[in-house]
């Protein structure tokens, strides 16, 4: 059989169009612009309104990227939702999205792993299209993490906004999609991000609704020092599988947590900072909307083109890791940096 490769032919955002500042955050807990931007790098993020949900988002994001793909929903062969703020337990937001979208008898699952469900998302994806099953997939990543989010707590609070991302994913016979990746789990440090009170093991009650045990809670010392060992690490490994080093990579796109993360991990990675791509001042940390987010961002102010080759790296609950070297169209240019400068080496693309 004939190699495919996964191309992104659509992407789509979208973002609440409710913003909440630093200075408005500055009258509802005891924190300040300065206290949040030096530690976070966070300057705003978007809520959701009373009448949006996760899979509105969804589905807009995802009408957005059919739109750019000039795809029709009943087109798609499968929808793959990264989420763990769904509507409802059950049913699970896929089916919303399904049916909102009018992909009629389209399957849809979502895949729940926080922060790095986007990442799981793509490169489930590209084994579905990569072994010939499917030709058309829509993965999209969204969270509504502002109604699980203890607007008290001038600790999490801070952190986090609401937002979708969305790429279609085809077929293609020209070398692109996902070139190299690498996932893992260390359970071990699962209640450094845990929402106690939001499954089986405690249901919600009375008492538990009174302590706020619904709502996230983070060890953020942890989580830092995990996510600083764990980014440069994951990204070496995708780098090693798709047979290229960070020179052969025009722009890294981490998961939009925290800058004091990011440049922490570029440190490590000895990478400059004006290779990465961040959006986390605008948009607070989003989970599993974070990375496509970062990249419809950075497509539309032209920071990024579709045939860059681009690092994915993410972290996030569980605790989890993925990361993905990813080229969204082919190309018969390639570029490299030497010395931190990008010049141009005529060659033709070659698929790891």
């Amino acid at each position: 059989m004939e190699k495919r490769y996964g191309r992104i032919t659509g992407w789509g955002a979208y973002v609440p169009e409710k913003v909440l500042t630093n200075h408005d955050l500055e009258k509802m807990v005891d924190t300040s612009h300065d206290w949040i931007v030096q530690r976070t790098g966070i300057h705003q993020r978007h809520i959701a309104g009373p009448d949006e949900t996760n899979a509105t988002m969804s589905t807009e994001a995802a009408r957005r990227a059919l739109a750019k793909a000039n795809l029709d929903a009943t087109e798609l062969d499968l929808i793959i939702v990264a989420t763990t703020t769904g509507d409802y337990i059950t049913p699970a937001v896929s089916s919303q999205v399904q049916h909102m979208l009018g992909a009629t008898d389209v399957p849809a699952f979502v895949l729940a792993n926080g922060c790095t469900g986007f990442l799981y998302a793509l490169t489930t994806a590209q084994q579905f299209i990569s072994g010939g099953v499917y030709k058309n997939i829509l993965i999209i990543g969204s969270e509504l993490l502002s109604r699980y989010v203890d607007w008290t707590d001038r600790n999490t609070c801070v952190l986090f906004g609401d937002a979708a991302g969305a790429f279609v994913m085809q077929a293609s016979n020209e070398p692109c999609g996902v070139y190299g990746f690498d996932m893992g789990s260390d359970g071990s440090g699962s209640e450094n991000i845990i929402a106690p009170a939001m499954g089986s093991a405690e249901p919600v009650n009375a008492t538990t609704f009174a302590e706020g045990r619904q709502f996230i809670r983070m060890n953020g010392r942890e989580v830092f020092k995990f996510a600083t060992r764990i980014l440069g690490r994951t990204s070496q490994r995708s780098l090693d599988q798709a047979g290229m080093s960070f020179n052969d990579i025009d722009c890294i796109v981490p998961h939009q947590a925290n800058l004091r993360i990011i440049q922490a991990a570029a440190k490590v990675m000895d990478v400059p900072m004006e290779r990465f791509l961040v959006k986390v001042h605008k948009y607070a940390n989003t989970s599993a909307a974070s990375i496509p987010v970062a990249i419809c961002d950075g497509l539309e102010s032209g920071e990024i083109s579709l045939d860059d080759r681009l690092l994915l790296v993410s972290f996030g609950s569980g605790l989890t890791w993925a990361s993905a070297v990813l080229q969204m169209a082919p190309t018969r240019q390639r570029q490299v940096y030497t010395n931190g400068t990008k010049a141009p080496v005529v060659a033709e693309l070659v698929a790891a």
